[in-house]
């Protein structure tokens, strides 16, 4: 299998990172909390900090607010290289993990919806090997790419916002995936790699 990188950053939305009302919604990265492991099963990914506690993310069909979409989006994954293009994009210095994403993973080159079609695997420093299935495009949104580009919040969207959520498409603002297993916990520190096309 391919090795994609180490899992640096796991993290979950404790609500929803869009605020406000239209016309006036806006992106706010301050629902993102940072965690050292995170229990994945069906439903999505629930957040384990140091503490104890259990966080829901907003994305698991058991949390009150739940944005689950026919379970297409339980779980996301970025990866730090894609980050590097966007602040080579926007010229700014935009922090990794600002996306929303659960998993955020070590890499030094771009990934494609293709490369990742047969899907993933989490190696754990354990040796347990979990399967990360369904792998597709999130599609960016307005508000995330009006955040990333510092665009004004009362600023009337122009071409230059349009052309932003171009380039944040086909996989650069990351990625959904499914998790169908019994519950497990990963760390920051497990490895992540594209699993081969029989699905091993």
């Amino acid at each position: 299998m391919p090795e994609i990188g180490p899992i640096i950053v796991l993290q979950v939305q404790v609500s929803s990172l869009k605020v406000g009302e239209a016309p006036r919604k806006r992106y706010d990265p301050r629902p993102l909390l940072p965690v050292p492991a995170l229990e994945l099963d069906p439903d999505g990914a629930i957040g384990l900090p140091a503490d104890g506690s259990r966080v829901v993310d907003v994305h698991h069909l058991r949390h009150a607010a739940t944005k689950q979409r026919r379970g297409l989006n339980g779980l996301s994954i970025g990866f730090t290289s894609h980050y590097a293009e966007m602040r080579d994009r926007f010229d700014n210095a935009l922090p990794d993990g600002m996306a929303g994403e659960n998993i955020l993973v070590g890499t030094d080159r771009h990934w494609t919806e293709e490369e990742l079609a047969p899907g993933l695997a989490i190696v754990t420093k354990a040796g347990r090997r979990l399967a990360i299935e369904r792998v597709m495009v999130a599609a960016p949104c307005v508000e995330f790419t009006r955040w990333a580009m510092r665009f004004p919040d009362d600023g009337r969207p122009d071409r230059t916002v349009t052309e932003g959520v171009r380039f944040l498409d086909h996989g650069m603002r990351g990625y959904y995936a499914a998790y169908d297993g019994e519950p497990v916990t990963i760390a920051v520190g497990d490895r992540v790699f594209v699993r081969d096309q029989g699905g091993q």
